[in-house]
């Protein structure tokens, strides 16, 4: 009985973090632009110091195509 019980308890905690997966999304590409030069790059992550984000975000490694909103339902913190 505890054998099956543990099953259960592990078999119900795999399908949550495999539903929790099923969420996740690519990161956002942003365009950046260099304070020393007018060199302009797409990156997920900051070049560095020298560069600001100038635009962003985009779904794709052109910083062509812009990332669409995505709206999760809130998660109910039990107070009303």
């Amino acid at each position: 009985m505890l054998t099956s019980l543990i099953r259960n308890v592990i078999g119900s905690l795999l399908s949550c973090l495999m539903m929790t997966n099923a969420l996740a999304e690519p990161a956002a590409w942003y365009r950046w632009k260099s304070q020393t030069s007018d060199a302009e790059v797409c990156s997920q992550t900051s070049p560095g110091d020298a560069w600001d984000k100038v635009a962003g975000p985009f779904s794709d490694a052109h910083c062509q195509k812009r990332k669409k909103a995505v709206s999760y339902p809130a998660l109910s913190s039990g107070k009303n």
